[in-house]
């Protein structure tokens, strides 16, 4: 597809990221989907993901895929195919446990074996991290100097806004080092204006309201000294015929299962839109910038 310049700013690459995880692993049905039940359940990560790479190609976007330990496991096959296309493989963690439900100790230990299980599946070196539910917040004041330690280079773990699930609304909007004596660089996920407040603009947002919002924080985000956008979503977002939860809060159902079938579609406008590229070469790019 070719580029439309009326959507965004052609000089700067946004990083695209996609969160690998299965419908059941989900934070929004963490407390009626017991983790002990995940191996007897529907899987449908394998091919939804496999979609999405599809998708990918068809755009010509190398993008970032944050996933979870658990699934590389399982699927190492896909994780092959990943990093075969071009794709950066990062971590996710290693069953979708948030950030602050841990202490320091039992995060390095959900690092480590995540880290193997993907390094053992696509052969190279994982230096990026993206929490479960971007669960780095004022709760986990130790999380940064934990992925310093263990030689992350970057983390996109940080949503700079007010959620009933996440959210940490006086972080830094732009990419920063959050050590100061440290090279670590967080890239918070990228908001827009909604509502009177700030909103991420990936994942249920894009999904259940006009694309014309995100492009246009997108379009704002490139504007102010040249800026890249951090965009995400995840593979059961294409997937409009996954299991149904039945016993799952209504809110929870709403948020979830609301226009999967429209967002294919608009994933394929958003990419054809705006530059993007993998979140480890926006890190390095801002990393310079920061230098």
């Amino acid at each position: 597809m070719l580029h439309d310049p009326t959507l965004g700013d052609v000089r700067v690459v946004n990083g695209m990221s996609v969160d690998i995880e299965d419908w059941f692993q989900v934070g929004a049905f963490e407390r009626v989907i017991d983790p002990a039940d995940w191996d007897a359940l529907e899987p449908r990560v394998e091919r939804n993901t496999h979609a999405v790479i599809d998708l990918f190609a068809e755009a010509g976007v190398k993008a970032t895929f944050y996933t979870l330990g658990w699934v590389a496991a399982r699927y190492p096959a896909m994780i092959r195919r990943i990093v075969a296309e071009g794709h950066e493989l990062a971590s996710h963690g290693w069953a979708h446990a948030r950030v602050f439900t841990m202490d320091a100790d039992a995060f390095r230990d959900d690092l480590a074996r995540a880290r193997a299980s993907l390094e053992d599946a696509g052969g190279v070196a994982v230096t990026g991290y993206r929490a479960p539910s971007f669960s780095i917040d004022p709760r986990t004041p130790w999380a940064h100097r934990v992925l310093a330690e263990q030689g992350y280079a970057y983390s996109s773990s940080v949503a700079p806004v007010r959620h009933d699930h996440y959210g940490w609304p006086d972080a830094p909007r732009r990419a920063h080092r959050p050590l100061a004596d440290s090279p670590l660089i967080e890239l918070p996920i990228t908001t827009a204006p909604f509502l009177g407040k700030d909103t991420p603009t990936g994942g249920g947002f894009f999904r259940l309201f006009p694309a014309a919002l995100t492009h246009r924080a997108i379009r704002r985000c490139n504007a102010d000294d040249a800026q890249p956008a951090i965009f995400y979503f995840h593979p059961w977002e294409i997937d409009p015929d996954q299991p149904r939860v039945a016993d799952a809060p209504l809110r929870s159902k709403l948020r979830h299962y609301s226009r999967l079938g429209a967002m294919r579609g608009k994933l394929a406008t958003l990419l054809a839109g705006h530059r993007w590229g993998r979140v480890d070469a926006v890190a390095a790019r801002e990393a310079a910038r920061l230098a």
